[in-house]
C-alpha cells in the first residue's frame, strides 16, 4: 500500500470522530473532504466466521487511524491498463467501509448519503480505487460511503451448511453501519442512496427487492447492472463439482481445510459456465427470453434466489412489485461490449430481427449502433442488448406496471472514449464521480474528456442523491425514453425502443 503522501500530498488529520465500535481519525483531502479509511463494520471473515453471516466486529481502545485503506476481499484483480484502477491490498479486516465527508463530526449537518457499491463480477473488484473517492460528491454536500463484501465462492458459492448469498449479508451489514453512524460523519441516516455499477449495479436491484435491506436506504442507482440471476440448483451443481474436484466434502470444515489462494484457483475455471453463458445471435436472445431469462451473462458466483435473503429471481419479484416504493436511476452504456467476435455479418442481424417482427425504425438504429464502433461489432452490440439492455427495460416496465413509472428514470451513456472507439463498459465512471483526472482516467477516456459531460451527469446524480428525484421524464411518460449522455445531457424518447420491441415480439406485455 502507498504511503499517505503518495496519494493525498503532505498529511493534516481530521476530527476525531465516535463511531458505534471505537473512535477513529481520517485525514483531509482538501478543504471540503475528509478521508476516513478501512473503518471496521464487520469482524474478519476468517477462522470461526470464515463462510458465516457477517458479525460485528470487536470494539477498540484509544482512537483508529483511518487514513489508509483496508484490506480487501479482491485477491487478485482482472483488469488491464485500459479499466478502473482497484487496488488489491492484503490482510484479514477485509469487511470495511470508507467513508467521504465534508462535515466530520457535524451530526447537525444531515447531509444526504451516497453509498456505492464496487463492480468486478462478483469475483474481483475493490472500493479503494481512485475512481470511487467520494471529493466531488463531497464538495456538492453530499457524504460518500465505499463498500467492502466478500467475493467469488466466499461471498457467493454455495455451501451445504453454510448462509447462501453472504457478499449480499455483507452489503446488509455495511448498510446496517452506515444507519447507526452515518450521523457522526454529518450524513442523514434517512437520505440514503445506494448505487453501483456492474456486479454492483446488479447490487443494487437485489437490495431494492430483499427483505433484510428494507428501510436501509431510501433511494437508488443502478449503472451497467444485470437483470439476470444465479439460481440455487446452478449454485449448488457448481458448489459440488468444485467441492469434489478439490477432494473435500462441500461443507464448511471441507472449505476451511483449504486457503484463500486454494479457493481462488478452485473457483477460477467455473466463474462463467452458468446458462446461458454467451447469446451472440437474435435466434439465442429469443431463445433465452422464452425460458425467462433476462440478461444472463454466465457468472457463476453472485446473488442467488436462496428462497430467504433472496426470496425469488429479481424479475419475479419486481413482476410483484418488490421495490417499486423506491425511486430508481438506471441505465447503461451504450457499447459495453466492445470487442469484435467472428460472427454473422451485420446484415444478417438485421434480418434476423425483421423476421421477428422488429420495426424498420429499430432494425436501422441496431445498424447505427454497430457502425459507430465497426461493422465487424454486431455480435457485441448483440451481446450488450442481451445483457444489459433488456433487462433495464423490463425492469422499468416492471416497475411502471406497479404505479412506479413517475419513480423510475433512465438514461444511455453514449460518450466516445479514446482507448476504444466506443462507450464501453465502467467508462462513465469518471464521468458521474466528476474525476476525470483520476489516476488512468485520462489514459482511458482520453485527454479530451468532456468536462461539460462530467458536469451534466454528476450534477444529475446530486439532485437525485439529493431529492430522490431528477428534472427529466419519467419512464411514466415516456416508457422507452433516456437522458442521453453524449458531449452534455438531452433526453431521447426511444432510446430503448428496439428493446422494448424485442421484449414484446418474445411475448412480454409492457
Amino acid at each position: 500500500m502507498m504511503a499517505n503522501e503518495d496519494i493525498y500530498g503532505p498529511c493534516i488529520l481530521a476530527p476525531v470522530v465516535q463511531t458505534e465500535y471505537g473512535k477513529v481519525q481520517g485525514r483531509w483531502q482538501n478543504a471540503t473532504s475528509a478521508a476516513y479509511l478501512g473503518i471496521p463494520f464487520a469482524a474478519p471473515p476468517i477462522g470461526a466466521l470464515r463462510f458465516a453471516a457477517p458479525a460485528p466486529p470487536d470494539p477498540w481502545d484509544g482512537i483508529r487511524l483511518a487514513t489508509d485503506y483496508g484490506p480487501t476481499a479482491q485477491l487478485q484483480g482482472f483488469g488491464g491498463a485500459e479499466s478502473v484502477p482497484e487496488p488489491s491490498i492484503p490482510g484479514d479486516a477485509t469487511l470495511n467501509v470508507n467513508v467521504f465527508t465534508p462535515a466530520p463530526r457535524d451530526r447537525r449537518a444531515k447531509l444526504p448519503v451516497l453509498v456505492w457499491i464496487h463492480g468486478g463480477g462478483f469475483y474481483a473488484g475493490s472500493p479503494a480505487s481512485p475512481w470511487y473517492n467520494g471529493s466531488s460528491f463531497n464538495r456538492d454536500g453530499i457524504v460518500t460511503v465505499t463498500i467492502s463484501y466478500r467475493l467469488g465462492f466466499d461471498g457467493f458459492g454455495w455451501i451445504e451448511d453454510a448462509p447462501a448469498n453472504r457478499g449480499i449479508l455483507d452489503q446488509i451489514a455495511a448498510l446496517e453501519w452506515v444507519q447507526r453512524n452515518i450521523a457522526e460523519f454529518g450524513g442523514d441516516p434517512d437520505k440514503v442512496t445506494i448505487a453501483g455499477q456492474s456486479a454492483g449495479g446488479e447490487s443494487v436491484q437485489t437490495l431494492m427487492v430483499c427483505p433484510k435491506a428494507k428501510g436501509l436506504f431510501r433511494a437508488a442507482i443502478s449503472e451497467s447492472g444485470c437483470y439476470g440471476q444465479t439460481s440455487r440448483d446452478d449454485a449448488e451443481r457448481v458448489g459440488k463439482k468444485m467441492a469434489e474436484e478439490c477432494h473435500i466434502e462441500p461443507t464448511v470444515a471441507g472449505w476451511k481445510t483449504l486457503s484463500p489462494e486454494d479457493v481462488l484457483a478452485a473457483q477460477k475455471p467455473h466463474e462463467h459456465e452458468i446458462e446461458p453463458s454467451l447469446v451472440f445471435t437474435v435466434d439465442q436472445v429469443f431463445d433465452a427470453l422464452g425460458k425467462g431469462f433476462f440478461g444472463e451473462g454466465g457468472l457463476t458466483f453472485g446473488p442467488m434466489a436462496d428462497g430467504e435473503i433472496i426470496p425469488d429471481r429479481i424479475e419475479h419479484l419486481t413482476a410483484k412489485g418488490a421495490g417499486s416504493d423506491i425511486p430508481l436511476l438506471a441505465g447503461s452504456a451504450r457499447d459495453e461490449f466492445y470487442f469484435p467476435i467472428p460472427a454473422p455479418p451485420l446484415e444478417a442481424y438485421m434480418q434476423s430481427l425483421r423476421d421477428r417482427g422488429i420495426s424498420e425504425d429499430s432494425v436501422q438504429r441496431f445498424a447505427a449502433d454497430v457502425h459507430r464502433i465497426g461493422d465487424d461489432h454486431a455480435c457485441g452490440t448483440m451481446m450488450t442488448l442481451w445483457t444489459y439492455h433488456i433487462g433495464l427495460v423490463r425492469l422499468a416496465m416492471n416497475r411502471r406496471s406497479h404505479g412506479a413509472g413517475a419513480r423510475t428514470w433512465l438514461y444511455d451513456f453514449a460518450q466516445y472514449h479514446a482507448y476504444f472507439n466506443g462507450s464501453t463498459h465502467c467508462s462513465d465512471i469518471p464521468y458521474f464521480f466528476d474525476l476525470l483526472h483520476a489516476p488512468n482516467a485520462q489514459r482511458v477516456l482520453g485527454a479530451g474528456a468532456s468536462q461539460r459531460l462530467a458536469d451534466a451527469m454528476h450534477g444529475m446524480w446530486v439532485d437525485f442523491i439529493a431529492d430522490g428525484k431528477i428534472d427529466a421524464p419519467s419512464v411514466e411518460d415516456h416508457p422507452f425514453g433516456a437522458t442521453r449522455f453524449q458531449n452534455g445531457a438531452s433526453f431521447s424518447a426511444d432510446a430503448y425502443t428496439l428493446e422494448g420491441e424485442i421484449l414484446r415480439a418474445a411475448g412480454f406485455s409492457l
